[in-house]
Formats: structure tokens, C-alpha cells, sequence
């Protein structure tokens, strides 16, 4: 896949789901008008997309264009703002920026904030509910079941559970590990399970590979997070450096050091490439995805 061909595939991905977010989300002039414009500006605030990317490029993989799974990324995209949303809450992790930007608590207050993570979640489900394109009742039954799964005590609920109640305590690294499958490897791989199933090719042979592609990528996605978090500055990660060492959080680098954390980086982004070749095409826009994940530390 030629570098340019990935990058107008990216604008088009990230255009349609900007364009479907907002077409979804409730108008700014209906009552409560407060919540809905807080609705709006912790979903529209500018992020990566990653996990909408990766949705249409599992779809993409297995026969489907953007148009097919467009409504798959924008679920995926309301469930990570919603979680975005209450981990910075002071009760949670306690920012006050995200993305650049005020935290919707610091923006609007505590209780908005509250109310915007219990209103986009909901929202979510209905969106894949209602997609109103041909996809069978079976299949749409199967990604609410990944997706609730991914949201739950399974995934990324109980990964903050965790998180919070190990706070000043040393971890091992399989117990990092389980902690960030959950935290923010089950929303990766709910993304590429729920985009592959909009593929009008897909079979449950790849399921696997596929599986193990989506869990190193959102492994390392954390790794290089941690990494950033001690190595750059607030200006280019849009929120406070250096705040999980403030914090006496556990991360890859304050539990293991910086150059360890690379070291762990690379040989993720090493098992990402091998789960790739397992793929049709190699993964397609999937590969592009994770040197976009891994190329964030140098």
C-alpha cells in the first residue's frame, strides 16, 4: 500500500466520521442544550481516530468500503470519548486537558461531564442498532455483544478499576499487561473484530490472526503512550507531561525505564508484523495503522 493511497484513505475515513458524528449527535438547540453542546465538544474535539481507522481498515480488509462500516467507526468513536470523558474526571485521573484542549469537566463542570459519558454511551449502541445498511440482524446482534464486552468489567471499565487500585503500588509486567488488555486493548479489538464483521468476505478462519494483530497494536498504542508521557512535551501530546510520575501511576517507563519501554515497543511492533502476514494483503490500511501507532517514538 503506497504511502499516499493510505493518506487519502486516512482524510476519507476520519471526513465521514466527523461528518456521521455529527449528524448523529443531538442538535445544540434542543433541551438540555448545555449537555448536547458538551456532547459535541468532547466528541468533536481534534483526535487521532485511530480505532475509526482501524474499524474501516478490517472492514476494507475483507471486502467492505468506508460507507459499509462507517457506522461501526462512529460507535467505536462515541464509546472511547464517553471513556475519555469520566477517566478525566477529578473522582478518576483528574486532567484538565485533553486533545489540546480544556477537559469537559474544566470546560463545562463536573456533573456535565458526568452526564456527557452516560448520554455518548448509549448513543453508541443505538448507532449500531439503527445502521441503516444491509447488515444481517445476526451480525448486528454479534457487535453490540463485542462492543458491550469491550465496555464492561471485561474491558475498559475494568481496566480503570484496576488502574485506580494500583496506584503507588509496583507492577509486574504481565500485570500491566492484563491491566492495559483491558484499559485500552479491548476497544482495539473490539474495533477490528466489529469492522471485519461489516466485511462481505470475512471468515472466521482469520479470526485469530486478526485478534492477535488488534491486541499488539493496542499494546503497543499504551507502551508508546507511556513513552510520550515521559519523554515530551504538554504542547505536542495535548495533555500534561509527565503527569503518571506525578501521579505515582505504574506505566511501562516508571516501572521498567525509558529504554526498556522502547525495547518493549519495538518487539510489540515486531509481533504486530508477523500477525500481519497471517492477513489478506498483509493487513492492507491495517499495516499503514500500526507503523502510524508504533512511528510515534522514535
Amino acid at each position: 500500500m503506497s504511502p499516499n493511497s493510505f493518506e487519502q484513505w486516512r482524510r476519507d475515513v476520519v471526513a465521514q466520521v466527523e461528518q456521521g458524528l455529527d449528524q448523529c449527535l443531538p442538535s445544540i438547540d434542543h433541551v438540555p442544550t448545555v449537555l448536547h453542546e458538551a456532547m459535541h465538544y468532547a466528541t468533536k474535539s481534534p483526535g487521532k481516530r485511530i480505532r475509526s481507522l482501524i474499524v474501516c481498515a478490517c472492514a476494507d480488509l475483507f471486502g467492505s468500503n468506508i460507507e459499509r462500516a462507517i457506522h461501526s467507526a462512529i460507535s467505536i468513536e462515541l464509546i472511547h470519548t464517553y471513556s475519555l470523558v469520566h477517566d478525566d474526571l477529578p473522582c478518576m485521573d483528574n486532567d484538565d486537558l485533553r486533545r489540546g484542549q480544556p477537559t469537559v469537566h474544566v470546560a463545562f463542570d463536573e456533573a456535565t461531564a458526568m452526564l456527557v459519558g452516560d448520554a455518548l454511551q448509549p448513543l453508541a449502541f443505538n448507532v449500531l442498532a439503527t445502521q441503516p445498511i444491509n447488515i444481517s440482524h445476526e451480525v448486528r446482534v454479534r457487535q453490540i455483544h463485542l462492543l458491550s464486552e469491550a465496555a464492561g468489567t471485561q474491558g475498559m471499565v475494568g481496566g480503570q478499576a484496576i488502574d485506580l487500585a494500583q496506584i503507588g503500588l509496583k507492577m509486574s509486567q504481565s500485570e500491566l499487561e492484563l491491566m492495559h488488555s483491558k484499559k485500552t486493548g479491548a476497544l482495539f479489538l473490539a474495533s477490528a473484530e466489529i469492522g471485519a464483521l461489516c466485511g462481505l468476505e470475512y471468515e472466521e478462519s482469520y479470526r485469530e490472526p486478526l485478534r492477535s494483530c488488534a491486541r499488539h497494536i493496542g499494546l503497543g498504542f499504551q507502551v508508546v503512550d507511556d513513552i510520550l508521557d515521559a519523554s515530551s512535551p504538554t504542547e505536542v501530546l495535548g495533555k500534561s507531561a509527565g503527569k503518571d510520575l506525578r501521579d505515582n501511576k505504574p506505566t511501562y517507563v516508571t516501572s521498567f525505564g525509558l529504554a526498556r519501554a522502547k525495547e518493549m515497543a519495538a518487539e510489540l511492533e515486531e509481533r504486530t508484523e508477523e500477525s500481519l502476514m497471517c492477513l489478506p494483503r498483509s493487513g492492507g490500511y491495517l499495516s499503514d495503522i500500526a507503523k502510524l501507532v508504533f512511528n510515534r517514538v522514535s
